[in-house]
């Protein structure tokens, strides 16, 4: 009789959590959400969280602050909404240097699974795989035949130790057994500035930013590194089917709210932030600028967040790089 007792009190207790669950996402949101870019304005980060934020405002019909945090390779941004109200008034976009924080950030004052409620991985990017037109190789194949006789010879280029350039060149290098040696940048320009000169021969960069440069000829395209080709570039292999089968790296964007957000809350901006990923106009927008459009579940997103964080930090500690 005891137990039965517990048993009917558990059950009650429960019913009524998720009926306070369920009007307080009635009555959500009572007052302006605050989006947090933990990096400076102008970036990939900052463009998604800016389209997303004015679309969900009118959705949501409460006021959407974009709070920009660039410090400490995103740390301060996410730190403040880990320790945020659990409301969903307060929002964090991430990014995929979000996991590879979270893998190799020394001290990092908050846990990179636990204490934050996945909203959805919203779109993805591949990384174009350059080579400088000095370097005798028109494919994947080539390349990696020219970089093994020549170990440590080739130069390539990232905007800093631990950097997804970084982490997803040295990813190709294991995977080939090839040895190309690292030159860290401060920022994806310089680095890029430094292939253009000649000071690096690879470079693993955004496909669509530095389309002048290898429509141009001044860099030499060689593949992207995604899971698969891209609808407006058919004729682009994948560094996978360009003889590294099971490659990939992609440069990703993704909502997440505190631990702790009610489950009725973080499925309702799910479903808002979803809906706007997939009308017309931003799906052609996000596309054009060579993004996959994801908007993937709560739980879908998790598991991306816990396998990209063992990937990378894997590469990261063979490395030995540890972020400060």
């Amino acid at each position: 009789m005891a137990a039965l007792a517990i048993a009917a009190a558990a059950a009650v207790a429960a019913s009524t959590c998720l009926c306070a669950g369920a009007a307080f996402a009635q009555s959500y949101p009572s007052k302006p959400i605050r989006l947090v870019v933990p990096f400076a304005a102008g970036g990939g980060t900052d463009v998604t969280a800016r389209y997303v934020g004015t679309r969900l405002s009118e959705k949501m019909g409460q006021p959407v602050v974009i709070d920009n945090r660039p410090a400490a390779s995103g740390v301060m941004g996410a730190d403040l909404v880990a320790k945020a109200a659990p409301d969903g008034h307060t929002l964090l976009v991430v990014s995929v240097t979000f996991v590879i924080s979270a893998a190799l950030q020394k001290g990092l004052p908050y846990n990179g699974v636990d204490d934050f409620a996945p909203i959805t991985l919203l779109i993805s990017a591949p990384l174009a795989l350059l080579v400088h037109p000095s370097v005798p190789a028109k494919s994947v194949k080539e390349l990696i035949v020219h970089a093994k006789a020549n170990p440590g010879k080739l130069n390539y280029g990232s905007s800093g130790s631990g950097s997804i350039a970084h982490l997803a060149t040295e990813l190709l290098n294991s995977m080939t057994g090839t040895r190309m040696t690292h030159i860290p940048y401060k920022g994806v320009a310089a680095y890029t500035t430094a292939q253009l000169g000649n000071e690096i021969q690879i470079g693993m960069s955004n496909l669509f930013s530095t389309m002048p440069q290898w429509k141009a000829g001044r860099l030499r395209l060689l593949a992207h590194s995604g899971a698969q080709r891209i609808p407006a570039m058919r004729e682009l292999p994948t560094i996978a089917q360009s003889g590294v089968p099971g490659y990939e790296a992609t440069i990703w964007y993704g909502f997440m709210a505190p631990a702790r957000t009610p489950r009725t809350i973080v499925q309702k901006l799910h479903r808002e932030i979803v809906a706007i990923a997939r009308t017309p106009d931003a799906h052609q927008l996000f596309v054009s600028q060579g993004n996959d459009v994801v908007a993937n579940t709560p739980e879908e997103f998790a598991n991306v967040i816990r396998i990209e964080a063992d990937k990378w930090g894997s590469i990261g500690r063979r490395l030995g790089v540890m972020l400060d």
